[in-house]
């Protein structure tokens, strides 16, 4: 009897070292077939490709586009990044001929540069010029970074409140913002040097890290919805990671963005699933798993552990783990599953309950390509 204890206890200690090793795994570079960034990013940038411009985020919508919506312009930058990463001259070649007739004959879908989902469009034009070094490119992107900053003859009372105190005037303090504003005020400083662009960006996410970030390092999705709301969050969490990656290590505003970054990051992996997604609502349990914002956190993780911003065994397995569940709700045809619907904000909480599930959307094939990309990178 004892003999038969011991060996069970022996087993039974064998077992979970087995475990626990594979749990430890914090490795970013070695990946199993089927599940390696280059292969990955290269089926999604191929759906971008494959897919006709959208007049939302939901590509299964059959309306004719208006404009380019600011969910494409993330997907279209997360294939360039790609394409750049992977030394992709092919690739990188039909993602610009994709963008060429919008400098005549669908010269129409350029998003006016009105509001901050338009301007983030500005942030596409700028990588191509990083990478093939068109002028065209750097002005279209310049236009859509500057007019950000420049207050239009109609603007209202509290658009000009914002604009005098040195914020955009496209501030309205909602969490998705700081991606639209930063990533394309960032990208103009990649292109220029110009300390403004990564300033402002700088000043405008501290104002909201100051205005709404909550004590557990989380935001809700708005002052009157109480939720902690998935996807809202992951544009805040990449919207960070977009300033540190672009400014200086010296910037005097560094600090108060990476605190705010390393409070979120903290919080997001006491909420992590074990099997490494997030929820549509990120600390309430009885939420279905989102992939938009489990890859946005994702992006957010890699890069910070990429860069040193991170404690790499922790936060490396954490990403590790998020990446290998991804995947895994990649369809046949190369659409992310399981992606929120674009969300308003509601204060009862079956509305974040109920939710569609959206298959290939826009809003949950970019942040996967920029997850490919930053593995890479």
């Amino acid at each position: 009897m004892k003999n038969i204890f011991s060996i069970t206890f022996i087993l039974s200690l064998g077992i979970l070292a087995l475990s626990c090793g594979r749990e430890e795994n914090f490795s970013l570079t070695d990946w199993p077939d089927g599940f390696t960034p280059q292969e990955t990013g290269l089926r999604l940038a191929e759906k971008y490709l494959a897919t006709p411009h959208k007049s939302s985020g939901d590509v299964s919508s059959m309306d004719e586009p208006t404009q380019i919506t600011y969910s494409e312009a993330c997907t279209w930058l997360g294939s360039i990044w790609f394409a750049g990463a992977t030394a992709n001259k092919d690739l990188l070649s039909r993602l610009e001929e994709r963008f060429t007739p919008l400098f005549d004959s669908l010269q129409h879908l350029l998003p006016p540069p009105n509001h901050v989902d338009n301007n983030v469009f500005g942030s596409v034009p700028i990588e191509l010029y990083l990478q093939t070094g068109g002028k065209d490119y750097l002005d279209l992107t310049l236009y859509y970074a500057d007019t950000q900053w420049t207050l239009p003859e109609n603007a209202g009372p509290e658009e000009i409140a914002y604009a005098d105190r040195g914020y955009t005037w496209q501030t309205r303090i909602w969490i998705d913002d700081m991606f639209m504003i930063t990533a394309v005020q960032s990208q103009a400083y990649r292109a220029t040097g110009d300390r403004k662009y990564i300033d402002r960006a700088a000043r405008e996410m501290i104002l909201y890290l100051d205005t709404i970030q909550l004590e557990n390092g989380l935001f809700y999705h708005s002052p009157t919805a109480h939720f902690s709301w998935g996807r809202g969050n992951g544009w805040m969490a990449a919207g960070m990671t977009e300033i540190l990656r672009a400014m200086q290590a010296d910037h005097p505003d560094r600090p108060r963005i990476m605190e705010g970054y390393h409070k979120m990051m903290a919080t997001l992996l006491k909420h992590q699933a074990e099997d490494g997604m997030w929820r549509q609502v990120i600390d309430d349990s009885e939420f279905w798993k989102e992939t938009s914002s489990t890859a946005m956190f994702t992006y957010a993780m890699i890069t910070g552990v990429k860069n040193g911003w991170l404690e790499e065994k922790t936060y490396g397995a954490a990403a590790r783990k998020a990446w290998l569940s991804l995947v895994r709700y990649i369809d046949d045809e190369d659409n992310v599953t399981e992606v929120c619907e674009g969300t308003g904000t509601s204060g009862n909480r079956a509305h974040y309950m109920n939710r569609k599930r959206n298959v290939g959307d826009f809003h949950g094939q970019a942040p996967m390509l920029w997850c490919a990309d930053a593995l890479i990178r």
